[in-house]
């Protein structure tokens, strides 16, 4: 092994968050040496994987966007292409762009407090080799669900239907939609987002949900922020549309939380006035859980109500009986007709990027950790995970784990340590990280960590709380050991 197989940080995965963690390396601690490993052939993570009709953020840009990087697309809901663009333009800038290997999916690492060292080993799909680095801090930034492949429930008769059964995630080059009648089973974000945009040019499009989900028309330009960036600097206009959003979004989460019924009125009533007079809004737009027990959908310019207004689209609630040869029949016995069915019916979550990790020798099993401050896992040295908000923009809380690894790094260095561990907490309940109810998290939530009942092992999903914690709270708590190289940690991580 040569000496620049080993660097101060290596990170895992180089989407929005693996490419933003390494310009804030850059940014605060220049001195440190890093690599960024990516399984893919490319930068961008999500924004490159995703590629059907429509793909857009369903958060605005102003706080998807980097802190350090203003958004400066006249558009506020953007699509997916823009957003791509954006984060291989920042990497490009800060000099990543050169750091990152790519085809090197990491399989394996292994943590040896004798040596304050991770050895990560990775795999190269482009020559089929193994490979070995070394690193003092490893940094995941896989997200939390499978790339390459996504969730498709067992379908009944799926092998009877003669037209074309496609996934979002797997959108095929080929497909041309063009005067077809399309069918696309799902009610979340990425359905209400293929709907309007397939609608533009199919001769039909019906949105087939099992329950309805709260959608919010947003419009896709922000009139506050183009008047402020008329008048102030660029930064300081973003900096001030930033925070004026993230208020906005808190308030609303707040609310949701403490007058759900006041919400879900709000909510439907703003769908009835966008949709014909006397669309059933109760059986379509109207969920049997509290708004923001799943996430919020928005539909830019309410593009989706005014596809159903148009007669372009069509939501039916109702269940699959079977797929047949031209359609789906439903449990009510109605049978739609289809050329091309859509299953956008959600992800497979996946913990850590599905890499196996050791610690001296004692494997972890993430189910069993315990998240410290959204980021690190209990017993788990030298360690940082990127999990983004449920609430709101995933980069916000990025943002604020890539600069709290700065400052442990530094701190390491100040006070002469090489290792710094959470502790798991010593009392109270433990919770699922994710606190959703969406279909996607129930089916994996017991494989990932846990959250405890208290800070520093609770996850409030409050960004102006985050940042106060994270940016300038103290570094050394009851959750966190400090320590130098030669102890086992072996004895620290949960039963």
């Amino acid at each position: 092994m040569s000496t620049s197989d080993h660097v101060d940080v290596l990170i895992v995965g180089a989407g929005i968050s693996g490419v933003g963690a390494a310009c804030h390396l850059r940014r605060n601690c220049p001195d440190k040496t890093y690599t960024v490993l990516e399984a893919r052939d490319a930068i961008g993570g999500t924004w490159d994987l995703f590629r059907y009709p429509g793909i857009r953020s369903d958060s605005d840009m102003f706080t998807l966007g980097y802190s350090f990087k203003p958004w400066t697309n006249p558009k506020a809901i953007a699509d997916g292409w823009s957003i791509r663009e954006y984060v291989r333009d920042t990497a490009r800038e800060h000099g990543v762009t050169e750091h990152i290997r790519f085809h090197h999916r990491v399989v394996r690492a292994a943590w040896e407090s004798r040596t304050a060292r991770w050895t990560v080993h990775a795999h190269r799909a482009d020559t089929g080799a193994d490979v070995t680095l070394t690193c003092s801090f490893l940094h995941i930034c896989a997200g939390y669900y499978r790339y390459d492949e996504g969730y498709t429930p067992d379908f009944p008769g799926v092998e009877r239907f003669t037209g074309r059964i496609v996934h979002p995630q797997h959108w095929p080059d080929d497909l041309d939609h063009t005067g077809k009648r399309i069918v696309v089973i799902g009610s979340g974000a990425t359905a209400v987002t293929l709907a309007p945009a397939l609608a533009e040019q199919a001769a039909h499009v019906t949105m087939l949900q099992r329950s309805p989900t709260y959608i919010i028309a947003l419009p896709s330009r922000d009139t506050v922020a183009d008047a402020l960036r008329r008048v102030l600097p660029e930064r300081a206009a973003y900096s001030a549309i930033r925070w004026k959003n993230v208020l906005v979004t808190t308030a609303l989460f707040q609310l949701s939380r403490r007058l759900p019924g006041v919400v879900k009125r709000l909510l439907r009533r703003a769908a009835r006035s966008r949709l014909p007079a006397g669309y059933d809004v109760d059986r379509h737009f109207s969920p049997r859980y509290d708004p923001w027990d799943q996430r919020l959908c928005v539909v830019p310019d309410g593009d989706l109500f005014t596809a159903i207004s148009r007669g372009r689209a069509s939501i039916v609630t109702d269940t699959v009986d079977t797929f047949t040869e031209t359609g789906v029949r439903l449990r009510s016995g109605t049978e739609l007709a289809a050329d091309v069915i859509v299953t956008a019916t959600g992800l497979n979550l996946l913990a850590l990027g599905d890499t196996e990790l050791t610690v001296d020798g004692a494997v972890v099993e993430p189910a069993r950790t315990v998240a410290y401050k959204g980021m690190m896992l209990s017993g788990v040295p030298n360690f940082a995970m990127t999990i983004g908000y449920t609430n709101a923009s995933w980069t916000l809380k990025a943002d604020l784990v890539a600069t709290y690894v700065c400052r442990l790094l530094t701190h390491l260095d100040h006070t002469g340590q090489q290792i710094v561990m959470p502790l798991p907490p010593p009392d109270g309940e433990l919770h699922p990280i994710l606190d959703l109810t969406a279909g996607y998290v129930l089916r994996s939530v017991d494989a990932l960590p846990k959250q405890g009942a208290r800070a520093p092992w609770r996850l409030h999903q409050n960004y102006p709380r985050d940042v106060l914690v994270m940016r300038y709270g103290r570094l050394t708590d009851q959750g966190v050991r400090f320590s130098a190289s030669g102890t086992s940690e072996r004895s620290a991580l949960r039963a």
